[in-house]
């Protein structure tokens, strides 16, 4: 049986698996302090926005930003998000060596994002939730099991 590694808390054993841990990654040049910072900035196409998310110390607050609905979301938001998402969390584990390990040495493990607050991106708390990040961690520690 394939073993599952539940995560959401940034202190829990896999709280480096969370976009809210303090894993610096540089985009195109410029250093963001969370991936949670640089995925939630990228909703906007508006750059002053996309920099005070970017400047913003606490990543939960960088996320409260990303979901103020009284901005505009970028047109194409929809059809881009996991890539992203994607870009971000390779970034992070490409950037961050011992990390980068600590998530290969997961194996074949199912990596999920455990908790009742997102039906997207975790499990919903019971299962039913997409894991969207879950599974692009496990592509991601797919690639880099492959590159060298």
């Amino acid at each position: 049986m394939t073993q599952t590694i539940n995560f959401y808390r940034v202190a829990d054993e896999y709280g480096y698996f969370s976009n809210f841990a303090p894993f610096p990654i540089e985009m195109r040049g410029v250093v963001w302090p969370t991936s949670e910072h640089y995925f939630q900035a990228q909703k906007f196409a508006d750059e002053g926005y996309r920099e005070c998310i970017r400047s913003e110390p606490s990543p939960m607050n960088a996320a409260r930003m990303g979901r103020d609905r009284s901005k505009s979301l970028r047109p194409d938001w929809e059809s881009v998000k996991v890539e992203v998402m994607r870009m971000a969390v390779r970034a992070k584990f490409d950037q961050h060596p011992a990390i980068r390990e600590q998530l290969i040495a997961t194996g074949n493990a199912t990596i999920v994002e455990h908790t009742a607050n997102d039906r997207y991106w975790g499990d919903g708390g019971d299962g039913s939730g997409q894991n969207m990040l879950g599974k692009v961690l496990m592509e991601i520690r797919e690639e880099l099991r492959h590159s060298p």
